[in-house]
């Protein structure tokens, strides 16, 4: 079954410029998506390649229905979003996407537990999805998210009481509780050190390997060998779809890099 399915997406943003001597305005096409086609099954892991300005962050905003293709139709778990308006968007952002970004974006006088519990408040009012959904209360469904990620002892701390990792494991969870159709994840280690960085991959492993389906923006190749599947981009064309021989384990990369580091702290 196809999570993501698009077809021929192109995105051009119109720049008006004006000329120095006539004044006059003139158009000047930016071309960020060149009819580029893309799916996903369920349970897939794909990282999304490419160098600056190839259009992974246009492609970014579409899959996340952050913004809207020029041309081209994009299908979400069934769901053709390419002419939606703004509350359908809102709909699916809520309850089809979980975003998880490099800055982690939670709020800071707000505990794990809540900051988990915040997407379900914007289903209170519709009591009969959420009774569909899940008989748990929404404090439950978060502790249980938080559980999942192996924080079910740091729910009360606060961000600042929690390590860099800790926090993007937060997010995570908080990505999860809705139960999306699959994880969008922008850079998710950007801000992390080697260590939480194999810690964080390793726990998005453990998601897809519990069938999870995962969508990562990376420029770092040694990052996108963790996952199963990797496209690259260029100049707003998808010019590799390639899967991942050999893939790494990031749980067992974290061992050995903590048994690394224990042992040059030994000889120090």
């Amino acid at each position: 079954m196809s999570v993501i399915e698009m077809k021929s997406i192109k995105r051009e943003y119109r720049m008006e410029t004006k000329k120095s001597r006539k004044k006059q305005s003139e158009a000047i096409i930016v071309r960020a998506l060149r009819g580029l086609d893309f799916s996903a099954e369920q349970g897939e892991f794909v990282s999304v390649m490419g160098p600056s300005g190839s259009g992974k962050s246009t492609l970014m905003n579409i899959l996340g229905c952050l913004d809207k293709p020029t041309s081209g139709t994009y299908a979400l778990d069934g769901i053709e979003t390419s002419s939606s308006n703004a509350n359908t968007f809102a709909f699916i952002r809520n309850r089809k996407i979980g975003f998880v970004f490099q800055s982690f974006n939670l709020l800071a006088r707000t505990t794990a537990l809540e900051n988990v519990e915040l997407p379900l408040f914007y289903r209170q009012k519709d009591k009969k999805d959420m009774k569909q959904k899940s008989n748990l209360s929404r404090k439950e469904r978060a502790m249980a998210a938080l559980k999942e990620v192996g924080l079910e002892n740091r729910m009360d701390h606060y961000p600042s009481q929690l390590s860099g990792g800790q926090q993007q494991r937060v997010a995570i969870a908080r990505a999860m509780v809705n139960d999306p159709a699959f994880i969008l994840a922008d850079e998710p280690t950007g801000n992390l050190d080697t260590g939480m960085t194999l810690e964080i991959m390793g726990l998005f492993q453990q998601l897809n390997d519990r069938g999870k389906t995962i969508v990562m923006v990376t420029h770092e190749p040694e990052l996108a060998a963790y996952t199963k599947r990797i496209i690259t981009l260029r100049d707003g064309s998808l010019v590799s779809d390639t899967l991942v021989e050999n893939r790494g384990n990031a749980l067992a990369d974290l061992a050995k890099w903590k048994n690394d580091h224990a042992l040059l702290a030994e000889d120090l």
